[in-house]
């Protein structure tokens, strides 16, 4: 399976999905004119990567801003891996935040309120 990879602009982060290690990265800032658009080529993949998945998925998300309309997004991407945690496709995810950035963490906090699935919140200096 090719992986994703989608180079960062100034509205959408990189996005980089590699089917061999199992690793989903996603980075930068995210505030696409159509998050929809932008995030259903993720969803897409993650459905055919789960076919056949890793031992292992680890996602590791550092987002330095992400609109409201992400927002939305992410957590639906983040469902779809723990729809597949939860019949036995093992996955955590790794929500990076800087040390100042109270509402990237306030989102990772609620994040990890609401999804059942290992979900670790990593301060970055």
């Amino acid at each position: 399976m090719k992986e994703l990879i989608l180079e960062k602009t100034v509205k959408t982060p990189y996005v980089y999905c590699d089917a061999k290690s199992g690793i989903i990265k996603i980075n930068g800032r995210s505030i696409p004119e159509n998050p929809e658009e932008f995030y259903t080529q993720i969803f897409n993949w993650l459905k055919d990567y789960y076919a056949q998945p890793q031992a292992e998925t680890t996602v590791q998300v550092q987002l330095e801003y992400i609109n409201s309309g992400s927002s939305k997004f992410i957590l639906e991407l983040f469902y779809i891996i723990q729809d597949f945690h939860k019949v036995g496709s093992s996955s955590k995810i790794n929500w990076y935040y800087e040390e100042d950035d109270e509402a990237v963490l306030e989102l990772g906090k609620h994040y990890q309120s609401i999804l059942s699935i290992p979900f670790k919140l990593i301060e970055t200096y």
